[in-house]
């Protein structure tokens, strides 16, 4: 690989050409794990002076898709206690495990070090009426999913993949552990919960090869377990802006 295709050289170039004043960035996902294809794309965490804006860009660089994660100084911390609310932490993995491209004045170091501090202490555990709510719209796709015939393809396969995301939510959120969407969800299961989220992941296969819903549905009800079990009749949720908010 010459240097010209290198991801840390690409992420590096690019934030010396935009972000000449940049405090610090950091190049994460399969880029920093080398683990990049040549259409992967550049997941950038770029540390600016508080003169700057936080926000998120997408452009293309040399060729390649860069995602870029864009943050003050003042707003970090901020940023990081929400990234924790999501149960997702995705920039917060990125500073805490990402590989380093400047950091000329250490705030990048500071950065990484809150940045595994935040995801050691895990998620926020889940509220009574959140728990609740995943019980519910778990035990529904289930259901459902288990009244389908498999000659409806479609729609086994939809409910399928929402069957195995809310199971994976609610499982890894049992554990405190963190979650992820797409690419991430399958690896952040198996972290969390190596026996069950495979069973999770088996399932869903064999919906899609076989047309078979048992082995999910048995996985689903193994999580559903750990948490109180299916819940149906008795669930009540109350409307935002309803009566008393």
């Amino acid at each position: 690989m010459t240097d010209h295709d290198d991801p840390a050289a690409q992420a590096l170039r690019l934030v010396s050409t935009r972000f000449p004043q940049a405090l610090g960035a950091v190049l994460g996902g399969s880029a920093a794990q080398g683990r990049a294809t040549p259409a992967s794309d550049l997941d950038v965490a770029v540390l600016l002076p508080d003169t700057g804006a936080s926000r998120r860009e997408v452009l293309r660089h040399e060729g390649r898709l860069a995602e870029l994660f864009l943050n003050t100084r003042a707003d970090l911390p901020e940023f990081f206690a929400w990234d924790r609310a999501r149960r997702r932490g995705t920039v917060l993995f990125v500073y805490a495990q990402g590989l380093p491209l400047l950091d000329p004045h250490g705030d990048l170091s500071r950065a990484r070090d809150r940045a595994r501090t935040v995801l050691a202490e895990g998620p926020p555990p889940l509220t009574p009426a959140e728990l609740s709510q995943a019980r519910y719209t778990l035990t529904c796709h289930l259901d459902d999913l288990l009244d389908t015939p498999g000659s409806a393809r479609h729609e086994q396969l939809a409910l399928a993949d929402f069957a195995l995301r809310e199971a994976s939510h609610l499982l890894t959120a049992h554990h405190r552990a963190w979650t992820g969407i797409g690419k991430w969800l399958p690896r952040r299961l198996l972290a969390a919960d190596a026996a069950r989220g495979g069973a999770l992941l088996d399932g869903h296969r064999a919906v899609a090869e076989t047309a078979d819903p048992g082995p999910l549905a048995a996985a689903v009800h193994r999580v559903l377990d750990l948490v109180g079990g299916p819940l149906r009749e008795g669930y009540a949720l109350d409307w935002p802006g309803g009566p008393g908010k």
